[in-house]
C-alpha cells in the first residue's frame, strides 16, 4: 500500500516585517478640576415701591371688586338659565314690535357674554392678588418699572404701565 501523501505543512504566518513601533504610552492627563458652572445671575424681582398701608388698601379694594364681579357673574348666569327654563318653543313672535328673531335668546346671549366678561375680570383680579404675596404688586410686567398709583387706583388689577398696554383685557 502506498503511503498517504504527506500533508503540506502550512508555513507559519510571516511576522510583520516592519513591526510598527509601539507608540510610547501616554501619561494620563492630570486631572483638572472642572471649572464651576457659572450660575446665571439670579433675576431680581422688582419689589413693590408702595407703602404697606397703601398696599393693604389696594388689596382690600381688589377683594371688594372680586366679590362684586363674582356676584354679577352668578346673577347673570342665573338669569340666562331662567330665560331658558321659561322659554317655550312656540313663543317666538314675528311682528313689527318684536323684530326678526328671538328676543329671549338674544337676552340670554347678552347675559352669558356679560357673565364671561365678569369671570375674565375675576381672573385678572386673582392674578393681581397673587402679586401681593410675591411682593411685586404695582410693578409693570413688561418693563419692571412701577405702575403709577393713579392707574392702580383706577384699575387695581392693572398689569402694565399705560405705554405698554396694547389690546384689551389681559393679552394672553
Amino acid at each position: 500500500m502506498a503511503k498517504p501523501a504527506a500533508a503540506k505543512k502550512a508555513a507559519p504566518p510571516k511576522q510583520a516585517v516592519a513591526a510598527k513601533k509601539a507608540a510610547p504610552a501616554k501619561k494620563p492627563a492630570a486631572k483638572r478640576k472642572a471649572a464651576p458652572a457659572k450660575k446665571a445671575p439670579a433675576k431680581r424681582r422688582p419689589r413693590s415701591p408702595f407703602s404697606a398701608a397703601w398696599l393693604r388698601s389696594q388689596e382690600a379694594a381688589l377683594r371688594h371688586e372680586r366679590a362684586t364681579y363674582l356676584h354679577q357673574a352668578d346673577v347673570l348666569e342665573a338669569e340666562a338659565a331662567a330665560l331658558v327654563a321659561d322659554f317655550e318653543p312656540g313663543d317666538v313672535q314675528f311682528d313689527e314690535e318684536s323684530g326678526e328673531g328671538d328676543t329671549i335668546s338674544m337676552e340670554r346671549e347678552r347675559d352669558l357674554t356679560l357673565s364671561a366678561q365678569a369671570r375674565a375680570a375675576i381672573e385678572e383680579i386673582d392674578h393681581a392678588l397673587t402679586k401681593f404675596d410675591k411682593g411685586t404688586y404695582g410693578v409693570c410686567e413688561a418693563s419692571g418699572e412701577p405702575i403709577p398709583a393713579e392707574r392702580l387706583e383706577a384699575i387695581p388689577w392693572a398689569r402694565e404701565r399705560v405705554e405698554y398696554k396694547i389690546g384689551g383685557f389681559g393679552r394672553r
